[in-house]
């Protein structure tokens, strides 16, 4: 149990680090931009895009996204409804810049689904790889830099999102 109190207080720690820097308007600005950008809209036209294409490739590609969303998406509602981690408003009393869709915190949908397409955009069209996951990572930091999650859960929304894309790969693929 004290690893997890450790695990806890530099969260917290590095959490309230990053929310000192709230002076910066260019960051929070740059922060709510970013995050607009996993709030799903893009995956949506993403997925438009590729339904369009008549290339095969494009077909498996969007096969696996579809099945890593719908893993990922039950994942976190199971995962974030277990733990019942409060948000950093809740928890520390410290404002975020942005109302978050829900109430608790852990782990960062916003991250996983945006490690989950970094991943399998990356496994489709490796040239994409570095741009995939500095976007994927930016996500993550945005959300924490906006104050509605600890780092850990941006962590872990990582990990688990691109855990979930090498399932849904090695599912479709031969």
């Amino acid at each position: 149990m004290k690893i997890m109190q450790t695990i806890y207080a530099f969260d917290v720690s590095l959490f309230i680090w990053v929310m000192r820097r709230k002076s910066q308007k260019f960051l929070v600005q740059g922060a709510r931009y970013v995050s607009k950008t996993g709030d799903g809209h893009g995956y949506l036209l993403l997925a438009l895009l590729l339904a369009w294409s008549h290339a095969p490739t494009d077909w498996l590609l969007l096969k696996c996204l579809a099945m890593g969303l719908a893993m990922e998406r039950s994942a976190y509602f199971i995962i974030k409804n277990l733990c019942k981690r409060d948000r950093p408003p809740v928890a520390l009393n410290i404002p975020s810049f942005i109302s978050p869709a829900d109430r608790f915190s852990f782990p960062s949908g916003h991250t996983s689904a945006a490690f989950l397409m970094a991943s399998v955009l990356s496994y489709f069209y490796p040239a994409l790889m570095p741009f995939a996951f500095v976007w994927a990572v930016l996500v993550g930091m945005a959300r924490v830099i906006l104050g509605v999650h600890f780092p850990t859960d941006t962590l872990i929304g990582a990990l688990m999102g691109s855990v979930v894309a090498s399932l849904a790969i090695r599912m479709l693929l031969p």
